[in-house]
């Protein structure tokens, strides 16, 4: 365990910081990404309306009557998701040139997002497949990743929340990875990002909510501040940066997902829930900050990791397929279409990890680290 001396906020010296030496990997993390990914595919296949009703034939709330409850609480996944990237990204990027940020950001998006769009864009043009494929021309479009401002029909569902990704990427490189990440420069940038997107929803201005996004900032930020808590659990302004971000974050989470006054809701969530699951996404990132899931060092979570991503990308719009045909073509029951479809898609998310992304992400993280 390696140490390095750093200065408060305020300038005066302070004790040494716990930092995990580069290259330890927290498995734990690894599990909680493919919970998170699970989440939202249980939030597609069963806690929603809209295209999954096809794949089913009827309302999902036909196929789970007690579960769609449950279910609809699965989209909170992303904000897990977003924690646990903050986290991620701020480890990533500490003591690290922006050339070889860029290049192991690039490298470990592109690759499976390509081969994903390619994917469900063949699927859907399939004579056989009843969803509408998007035009070719939009199909080019959605390989820069920049649809979604764009304004071009999305390939995948999903895409939206790697936009959020992209921005967060942008920010955290200009203000903390340009200039050369430290304690005080990451807990300025927390700080000056929480107050800023506060200020974007007061002005309402249309620029300032794409750049800094108000309403999933606080996930990001939570993350980096468990982050600093991982290198010194002791660390005040640390903790202060995820409690801010905790309350913050619920907030717009209920403001978003609560819909009791809507009587054609396709499930009623309760603020206390929505509260519930944000608190715990914090709470076992916290945990695994805080070293207290170091127990769970087994190897196969190294393997759900690698896994999870390309099971994101490619689990709605192609599990929809594969839930049809299970379900209305083979007969078999909604629980076992269900559990079955989660299997295919985790296994064309391996096929997805070990044909594109162990060949290409190396790779392209070379060529990119390597050009001028």
């Amino acid at each position: 365990m390696t140490t390095m001396t750093v200065r408060q906020v305020t300038g005066t010296p302070r004790r040494p910081e716990r930092a995990a030496p580069r290259g330890t990997r927290l498995r734990a993390l690894d599990g909680l990404r493919l919970v998170a990914a699970l989440m939202v595919a249980a939030y597609h296949y069963g806690g929603r309306g809209g295209d999954v009703t096809a794949a089913w034939g009827s309302s999902p709330k036909d196929q789970f009557p007690t579960l769609h409850q449950y279910f609809s609480y699965g989209c909170l996944g992303v904000q897990v998701f977003f924690v646990i990237s903050g986290f991620v990204i701020c480890m990533s990027g500490w003591g690290r040139p922006l050339k070889s940020f860029f290049a192991s950001r690039a490298s470990r998006l592109l690759p499976a997002y390509w081969a994903a769009v390619v994917l469900v864009t063949a699927v859907f043009a399939l004579p056989m497949v009843a969803y509408r494929t998007v035009s070719p021309s939009d199909a080019l479009v959605n390989l820069t990743m920049l649809q979604q401002p764009l304004g071009v029909d999305r390939v995948l569902g999903v895409c939206w929340t790697l936009w959020s990704e992209v921005r967060f990427y942008a920010l955290f490189a200009l203000c903390v990875v340009l200039p050369g990440a430290s304690r005080r420069r990451v807990i300025l940038f927390c700080a000056g990002w929480t107050l800023a997107a506060a200020i974007t929803q007061a002005a309402h201005q249309p620029l300032l909510d794409v750049v800094l996004m108000p309403e999933y900032a606080p996930f990001f930020i939570g993350g980096v501040g468990l982050y600093l808590v991982h290198r010194d659990r002791r660390d005040v302004y640390a903790w202060g940066i995820v409690g801010v971000s905790f309350l913050i974050g619920q907030h717009y989470a209920v403001r978003g997902l609560w819909n009791a006054g809507d009587p054609n809701a396709f499930a009623h969530r309760s603020s206390a829930g929505i509260v519930l699951v944000v608190a715990l996404g914090f709470l076992a990132v916290a945990a695994i900050a805080l070293g207290w899931l170091d127990w769970a060092n087994w190897r196969w979570l190294t393997v759900a990791g690698a896994l999870t991503y390309p099971f994101y990308l490619v689990h709605e719009h192609l599990g929809w397929v594969v839930i049809h045909a299970l379900h209305i073509g083979l007969g078999l029951p909604s629980a076992a279409a269900f559990g079955l479809t989660v299997v295919a898609m985790l296994v064309l998310a391996w096929l997805l990890n070990r044909y594109v992304e162990r060949p290409l992400t190396p790779r392209l993280r070379a060529a990119l680290a390597k050009a001028r």
